[in-house]
């Protein structure tokens, strides 16, 4: 079957007639050997599986999209086993879930936990042999290899959340290798932590102070950069009664807020000859001069005042409700936030189980488009597919506007459905390349992946993917003209399947 005949099959499912356009696709090369021999030892394996409870769409199959990278079989069945709301307490307790594998493929990356000095050292070695990209490449292979292949799989969505919010890109100065350290030291131990402890490790990172040129303001040139970030991006919202003059009075607080330079460079320091020690008022708190401790009252204040309650609330719920989300539940998970301190857990429960599982009886979810990042990793973890996340699969988020670290502007990727709705060949162009297994370092065994599901007729082999993919069965009259289609695909059926499915509109939403 020649390329356009493919293409013509494929769109049935894919219900456009702009995949032609991929026509012209350039492949990225066939899989390397080694990525068959890491394929064999990953540590999933989909079991064998009859379609049926579990497997199908249900009401859990959009709750678990929305609180996964893309439901894994595994997940699905732990869920219909003991319910949605105890899995979501089993994800919300990541340290008592064994996640060993995950540690041997990131054992290989030198840099993940190596201190900001001996990042930079280990830089400047190689900056005359080797492209500096290698700090923030590995940064972004651990990143998505966590996001395919975690059992913790909340705690990732969460890891990914706070990145957008505390957003950084590794474009900005030492950020390329300051951004490993923030990952590490601010974002992963306080994702499901406690907001105040989150803010107070993110205004101490080096990689934050550099990123929003905190690092070189001082009393002479006080820079309002962080101190209108930190109000208008982290905590109270554009809308969170702050004034330009707050901004300038927090900014002077923040004087002296520096990183240290020569043998511990990449750290955080305070310069006393830098700061402004004059009085100062922000959000009407008097401050009298301390030094360090000026900037930090106001973190304080910051990490539990009611805008911060309800803008971090909203934020939450549009995640994982939908861009509509209820305001009385915005309001409930904003109280929980000031009852609790800023517990990010609790705020979740309350989203999560008086929203996203307790949703009307006869009303439909609202729908999100799937992100880039969340559009690959779905593709690859509901197909069991095995990838050492190389650049190949980066290139491929590049192209789809979703490169990880890489956006320019303190506000994060895009939360909207309307961002990324422009932008869909590069798409089907991943889904033909990966249906064919012509992405280097990534393969998906698709006969392995048949037999599991027990598919071997075109009616099964339809049906299989539909539901892994889908979580239900195409329509009837769907269904009955796909397989007219495809008489005569024999042994390309499947691959035809997994790309027009991939590709299709019902796979971009969640």
């Amino acid at each position: 079957m020649n390329r356009r005949r493919f293409l013509q099959l494929a769109g049935l499912v894919a219900g456009s007639a702009a995949l032609a356009a991929c026509d012209n696709v350039n492949p990225l090369g066939q899989p390397i050997a080694r990525a068959r021999e890491y394929a064999a030892g990953l540590p999933f394996a989909l079991p064998s599986l009859p379609l049926g409870e579990g497997l199908g769409m249900r009401d859990g199959f959009t709750a678990l999209a929305r609180l996964t990278f893309g439901p894994r079989v595994e997940e699905r069945q732990r869920a219909a086993e003991i319910g949605l709301p105890a899995w979501l307490e089993e994800q919300l307790a990541p340290e008592q879930i064994e996640d060993e594998g995950v540690r041997l493929l990131l054992g290989r990356f030198d840099t993940l936990n190596m201190h900001a000095h001996e990042l930079h050292a280990w830089s400047d070695k190689l900056f005359d042999d080797e492209d500096r990209a290698t700090v923030p490449d590995e940064l972004r292979q651990a990143t998505l290899l966590r996001q395919i292949y975690s059992r913790r799989q909340l705690y990732e969505v969460m890891v990914d959340f706070w990145t957008d919010h505390f957003n950084i890109s590794v474009e900005k100065g030492d950020c390329f290798y300051l951004k490993t350290v923030d990952d590490r030291d601010v974002i992963r131990p306080h994702a499901l932590g406690n907001f105040r402890d989150l803010l107070w490790a993110s205004a101490h990172s080096p990689a934050m102070l550099v990123y929003l040129d905190q690092h070189v303001s001082d009393k002479t040139h006080p820079n309002e950069n962080y101190a209108r970030e930190i109000m208008e991006l982290h905590t109270l919202g554009v809308e969170g009664g702050y004034s330009q003059q707050d901004v300038m009075e927090l900014a002077r607080c923040f004087t002296g807020w520096t990183v240290k330079e020569h043998w511990w460079r990449g750290e955080f320091a305070f310069d006393p000859a830098k700061h402004d020690d004059g009085p100062k008022t922000v959000l009407g708190m008097k401050l009298e001069p301390s030094g360090q401790a000026e900037a930090e009252a106001v973190i304080e204040k910051l990490a539990t005042h009611p805008s911060t309650a309800r803008f971090i609330a909203g934020k939450l719920a549009r995640r994982f409700l939908g861009e509509n989300a209820s305001p009385e539940i915005i309001q409930r998970a904003a109280e929980t936030f000031l009852q609790t301190n800023g517990e990010i857990r609790a705020v979740l429960r309350v989203i999560v189980l008086e929203g996203l599982l307790k949703f009307p009886a006869g009303e439909k979810i609202e729908r999100r488009f799937k992100r880039p990042v969340h559009f690959i990793t779905s593709a690859l973890r509901q197909l069991n597919a095995a990838t050492n996340s190389g650049l190949a699969l980066h290139e491929y988020l590049a192209r789809m506007g979703q490169r990880h670290f890489h956006w320019p502007t303190p506000d994060g990727y895009p939360d909207r459905d309307e961002a990324w709705l422009g932008n869909l060949q590069p798409r089907w162009q991943f889904a033909l390349t990966l249906a064919h297994n012509e992405i280097e370092g990534t393969h998906l065994d698709l006969d392995g992946l048949l037999t599991a599901l027990n598919a071997h007729t075109p009616e099964e082999i339809t049906d299989g993917l539909a539901v892994l993919l889908l979580g239900q069965p195409l329509p009837t009259t769907e269904r009955n003209a796909l397989l007219n289609a495809l008489k005569g695909a024999d042994d390309e059926l499947p691959r035809v399947l997994v790309a027009g499915l991939i590709a299709s509109p019902a796979f971009q939403w969640r």
